[in-house]
Parts: C-alpha cells; sequence; structure tokens
C-alpha cells in the first residue's frame, strides 16, 4: 500500500523544523511550594550505596531506563534522567495509566455518582447488543476494576475495530461469569473511562484536573483519545516523573495531601488490596510479580506491596512498611528485571548508610547519567565524497524520491525527498542534538490513538558512522519511550535507507517499511 507524504514522516518521526540550539536541556528547577521535598538517603534512613548498585545493575543489563525517583518519608532521597531524557519532559506512561483511571472511579463512587456493584450495561442502554447475555448482563463496575469481565481474551483489538468502541466492547462475547476469570484486558479500562465521561459530562483528564492534578501541581499533563473522544483510560496517559511519585505518596499517604483529603481511605485500601488472581510473568509464584494479584486497576506486588505499571517499564511502586516509592519510566523488555534490581538493592539498604564516599559518588553518579549515544566513529574516508550530493531513490511506497546528507563540524544533517519537498533532520555528533517536530508520533507508539491537539513533540538524536560506509542517525522521542534508528549505507554511487524503530529491535522483528535503493546523482 503506498503511503502518503505525511504518514511517512510520521513513522520517521522527524521534520524540517527541527531545531539544533541546545547540547544539553535547560536545567530543572523545582517550583517553590509545588514539588516534593528534597532530603538525602541517609538522612531518610537509606544507603546510598544501594541505590548505586541499583543504577549499576540496570546499566549492566542494559535495561534502557529513563528515570528514577526514589522517596522515603516522603522526601526525594534520590532522582536522575538518563539524558537525553530530563525532569521537565512528559513520559508515555502506558497501562500505568489505569492506575489513575482507578482513581477517577473512586472520586465519582464518592462522589455517589456510581457503585462499584453497579451493572456495566446500566449505562449504556443505547449501545447494547440485540441479544445481552446472561454474562454480560451480569457484568459489574467492579469487574471491569478488576480485570475479572469474563472474556476469554483482551477485548481492545476488536472493540477498536468498531467506529464505536463502547459498542464494540459490549458486542464481544462473555465467555465466562464475571468476577471469576481473570484476564488482562485494556478495553476494560476505557469502558471504565467511558463510564465517568458519560455520568460526568467530561473527560477523564478534565475530571481529575481539579480533583487530582491540581492539588498535586501536576501540570501539563495529557491522555489519549479514542475516535469518540474518551480518554483511551487503559493507556495514553503523559505526566512527569516527578508527577508519578507524587501519585504513588498521595497513595502511601491513604489519600491525603498536604493536610487535605483527596481520596477516602476506604477507596485506597480496596483497589490496592488482592482482589483477584492475577496471571502473567514466567517464573514462580515466589519471585514473579504477576502472580501476587490485582486490585482496582493495580498490582499487587512481592515485599508486601503494590504497584502502577505500564508497558515497557513504567513504575509508580509503592511500599508501605518501608515508607517507601519508586517511580520510573524506562523501554525494556524486561520489566521483572528493573524491578528485581530495586528489590535486590534499594530494598535493603533501607535501614543501613554507606560512608561518606557513596553519598558523594551517588550524587556525581545521578547527575551523569545518560543513554549511550549513537555507536560508531564520527569521521569517514566516504564523509567529502557523499557530502552535499543527492541520491535518487527509485521507487518505492514510502513516496521518497532522493536523499541527501550534510556533513557539519559536529553534526550530520540527513534531507529527504520527495513530491511535497523537503524535510530535514540533524544529529549531533559525541552530543545529542535537540529538536523539535511538528509531526504525529502515533506510528512510534504500541498504540495508535492520538493525543487531542498536539502539534510538536520534542526530539533528540546523536549521529555516528557504523563503519565506514554506514552512517547511523539514532533519534529519540523524549516524550515517549521510543527511539529509532536511520541507517545510510554507501557504496560506489549507491546508497542504502533502512529503518528500525526501537519496537522492532526489541521483539527482533524486521521494520515494517521498506529498505530504499538510491544512484549518486549527476
Amino acid at each position: 500500500m503506498t503511503l502518503s507524504r505525511r504518514t511517512f514522516l510520521q513513522q520517521l518521526g522527524m521534520h524540517s523544523a527541527q531545531l539544533g540550539l541546545l547540547s544539553t536541556l535547560p536545567a530543572w528547577l523545582p517550583a517553590p511550594g509545588n514539588a516534593l521535598s528534597r532530603s538525602t538517603p541517609e538522612a531518610q534512613g537509606v544507603a546510598s550505596q544501594g541505590i548505586l548498585d541499583f543504577i549499576a545493575t540496570v546499566e549492566k543489563e542494559k535495561l534502557n531506563v529513563h528515570s528514577l525517583m526514589v522517596l522515603r518519608h516522603g522526601q526525594v532521597i534520590a532522582e536522575g534522567w538518563w539524558a537525553p531524557y530530563a525532569a521537565d519532559l512528559k513520559h508515555t506512561l502506558y497501562s500505568l495509566s489505569k492506575s489513575f483511571t482507578s482513581t477517577a472511579v473512586g472520586l465519582a463512587v464518592a462522589e455517589n455518582r456510581l457503585r462499584v456493584e453497579d451493572p456495566v450495561i446500566k449505562f449504556f442502554p443505547e449501545d447494547l447488543p440485540a441479544t445481552v447475555s446472561p454474562n454480560l448482563a451480569a457484568m459489574r463496575i467492579k469487574d471491569l476494576l478488576t480485570m475479572s469481565t469474563g472474556h476469554a481474551k483482551d477485548t481492545t483489538g476488536p472493540m477498536a475495530e468498531s467506529p464505536n468502541w463502547v459498542k464494540g466492547f459490549l458486542a464481544q462475547p462473555v465467555e465466562h461469569q464475571p468476577g471469576t476469570h481473570f484476564v488482562y484486558n485494556s478495553g476494560a479500562t476505557y469502558m471504565l473511562s467511558a463510564v465517568v465521561q458519560k455520568l460526568t459530562g467530561q473527560t477523564l483528564l478534565d475530571y481529575l484536573t481539579p480533583r487530582l492534578f491540581k492539588p498535586l501541581a501536576i501540570e501539563g499533563a495529557d491522555w489519549e483519545v479514542s475516535p469518540q473522544g474518551i480518554n483511551t483510560g487503559g493507556w495514553g496517559l503523559r505526566v512527569k516523573t516527578e508527577d508519578i511519585a507524587k501519585f504513588g505518596q498521595l497513595y502511601l499517604q491513604k489519600g491525603v495531601w498536604k493536610g487535605k483529603r483527596l481520596i477516602t481511605e476506604a477507596w485506597i485500601d480496596e483497589a490496592t488490596r488482592f482482589q483477584v488472581q492475577s496471571s502473567g510473568g514466567s517464573r514462580p509464584k515466589e519471585t514473579n510479580d504477576w502472580l501476587q494479584g490485582y486490585g482496582y486497576q493495580f498490582w499487587r506486588c512481592r515485599h508486601e506491596g503494590y504497584r502502577g505499571d505500564g508497558a515497557f517499564g513504567q513504575y509508580c511502586l509503592v511500599l508501605p512498611k518501608l515508607d517507601l516509592v519508586i517511580a520510573m519510566t524506562s523501554e525494556t523488555s524486561n520489566m521483572q528485571g528493573i524491578m528485581d534490581a530495586a528489590w535486590n538493592h534499594i530494598l535493603p539498604s533501607v535501614g543501613k548508610s554507606s560512608p561518606a564516599s557513596a553519598q558523594s559518588a551517588l550524587k556525581k553518579r545521578l547527575a551523569s547519567l545518560r543513554l549511550p549515544l549513537a555507536e560508531g566513529t564520527f569521521s569517514s574516508p566516504l564523509s567529502e565524497q557523499i557530502n552535499g550530493k543527492t541520491f535518487q531513490i527509485q521507487e518505492n511506497s514510502l513516496g521518497i524520491q532522493s536523499v541527501r546528507m550534510d556533513v557539519k563540524k559536529d553534526s550530520v544533517q540527513l534531507t529527504l525527498k520527495d513530491t511535497q519537498g523537503e524535510d530535514r533532520i540533524e544529529a549531533g555528533l559525541s552530543r545529542w542534538k535537540f529538536g523539535r517536530t511538528d509531526l504525529s508520533t502515533t506510528p512510534l507508539k504500541l498504540t495508535q490513538t492520538p493525543v487531542p491537539g498536539e502539534t510538536v513533540t520534542p526530539i533528540a538524536t546523536s549521529g555516528a558512522w557504523r563503519n565506514e560506509n554506514t552512517f547511523d542517525f539514532l533519534v529519540r522521542f523524549i516524550e515517549t519511550a521510543h527511539y529509532e534508528i536511520i541507517s545510510l549505507h554507501f557504496e560506489t554511487g549507491k546508497v542504502q535507507v533502512k529503518f528500525q524503530r526501537s519496537l522492532s529491535i526489541l521483539d527482533g522483528k524486521p521494520d515494517r517499511r521498506p529498505t530504499l535503493e538510491g544512484t549518486l546523482t549527476a
């Protein structure tokens, strides 16, 4: 199928408006009165060495962690962002969004708008199938919350094929009695979002803003929507790492924030306790954080804790007995590995202390975290031969007509041309080159739903010669979990252009975009 120029560039994730004026993002300064309080590990009874060991482990195992924030007794004792990620950037939460959706339901319950025992079909009489099965009729809000709707599989895909997602969900067969069979089901969370919107006339985001986000000083949050304008609920929320930490701390404090109750204690107890036996993971129960049970859109986990989590490693870990909250973002295929590192290193450091040398080392380490740049060298004998030269691209489904590389002192610029014009991306050599794109990041994500009104997104790019014939552009979309690599391979008078997004790298599958073939023009 032939893709439009815009679709191709959305997949590529770049635009000619890219800026490259900063070698580092601006330093983040917490706003007085809005930020969490800061302290040190030892002042709050935690050994700095344990956090150092956590960082060493996740880096050694290449778990691609993007941010870390550790709280003890409500104080931030360690925080760091792996450049080019930064404290002032939002980050895709994926299914960690579900815990915020659960909170919205809890607030609606507290306002007597609904009860968890209410049948789901009560709220959507106009969207019901011609025949309502006994199991569908028996499905409660509680069953949506606990992922025990009675479905044999996740309803999200079939639901999203319908022009009306609510109707699509209700049309799915309900094979089991609701409340008896756990299946992780993002469609169920979407339905919770739809219920809240039906009752309040507001999206989840709008409903939560005065009740949760404003009291916690969470600013700039956004949330993806379905074609019907309903926040996706089960995914799609973006907030900053400190916002995740605040959310976890609020739950740890049983719903009280700065002396004011935001969420009822009863809801927090219900939402975070064992409600149903969960499934997942590949290890025995005693070492598997997916087999510890499920609450209301929260997972139970080892060490008598609970968590919200999202695909590729977005975490809000709450350990009440240790008075500890850990917020993290990442892009990994080994989510258990990141939790293992936290359990093995951060938790045993509680109640201990480290010498001044370790405290100093941790402070320096947290200030110097960075993800790997594009691997290779920064020059090639080919540089002069290909610099500024145009390669005519053979006809292809992406509609690209030509490519050109311009080699500068400390950066390399890639220009792609099609019938509608030129688009450029610039990569820093031995550093990140920061910029923005006004094209959608939707094709880069696990899900295909948009953020309403999103027109620009920040990116950071580095480049290197993998060998003397191949130059790689490593492009990170730094308000998402994802990146991609654009590779140009040169032979005498010819070029090949290949694309590989991080999701393809993680699952070991080839990128769906074709390899472009080009010839040097006269």
